[in-house]
């Protein structure tokens, strides 16, 4: 079976790859169409979301919010697919550093740091992107698929600019894999915490509701002493982002308990409430409560 959905996969990487950007954006209206108005993928969750952080809403307003969340999760999912098969100048020229400054400022002192980003716009590019647009060894943490045959495919495919992907499942071990050579780590915090860590959770008033945020920012962040970096990436039209980095932090030991995690979550709110569409809803983000 795993061959079988392997052989899929890469016909999907062939096809979308020999589609130009404009007919491939066409295609993404009906691909929505069928995730959305035929098969309904999350929409329950997704609605439940939105209703539960934006109470003031109006009915007709959340469904315009998850109409175009469909197309935005639509662009993302062949955008992902796209990636294997775009080239290094149209990863730069689609995905763009505005302040690379930033970068320079912390590899002048051979400073490692974490850049910390949420499942918000086109978030896949970014592990492409940041290891052309800078001097780093950059190195993202990932979910290993069950595919072992798409698993691999997927981290040629990601390293072929110089980017390495590194387990979540080894976050401790590539961290002090990387303690020597000046690194950026990327990584995502805004994932649903399972129910087995909750014991470890981080909590924080975050759009409106209780939510349950993964401790590994702040762990790694502060037993490794490195500066967190947060990414924010904004789409200027489709297929174009930029890409603006926010120092959170550049003394991590200094802050108390949780202190990371707020200037993230508060960073992430702002960024989401401008333009909530472009998040991803149908994560079961709040499925734990305290």
């Amino acid at each position: 079976m795993q061959l079988i959905g392997a052989f899929l996969f890469f016909i999907a990487v062939v096809f979308i790859g020999i589609l130009p950007f404009p007919v491939m954006y066409g295609f993404s209206y009906i691909n929505k169409f069928f995730v959305f108005r035929i098969f309904g993928y999350r929409k329950r969750i997704v609605t439940q979301n939105l209703n539960g952080c934006f109470p003031e809403m109006t009915k007709d307003e959340v469904k315009k919010i998850v109409s175009k969340f469909y197309l935005n999760l639509s662009d993302i999912f062949l955008e992902s697919i796209k990636a294997f098969t775009m080239t290094r100048n149209q990863v730069i020229y689609r995905h763009k550093i505005v302040n690379p400054e930033i970068l320079d400022q912390f590899y002048a002192t051979n400073q490692s740091f974490i850049a910390v980003t949420g499942h918000y716009c086109n978030w896949e590019w970014g592990s492409m992107s940041a290891s052309l647009q800078s001097h780093y060894n950059t190195v993202a943490f990932y979910k290993p698929l069950n595919n072992v045959y798409i698993d691999r495919f997927v981290r040629w495919s990601r390293s072929r600019f110089g980017t390495t992907l590194a387990s979540i499942k080894e976050t401790s071990l590539t961290f002090e894999k990387y303690s020597k050579t000046p690194t950026i780590f990327l990584m995502a915090s805004d994932q649903g915490m399972p129910k087995r860590y909750k014991d470890r959770a981080i909590w924080i008033k975050f759009l409106n509701r209780d939510t349950a945020f993964l401790h590994g920012l702040e762990k790694h962040s502060t037993n490794n002493n490195l500066p967190v970096v947060y990414v924010d990436v904004q789409r200027v039209k489709r297929g174009f982002y930029t890409v603006e980095l926010t120092v959170l932090t550049n003394k991590p030991k200094e802050l108390g308990e949780g202190v990371i995690t707020e200037l993230y979550a508060r960073k992430l709110e702002s960024v989401i409430l401008k333009k909530p569409e472009n998040w991803l809803w149908s994560h079961r983000r709040w499925k734990l409560s305290r």
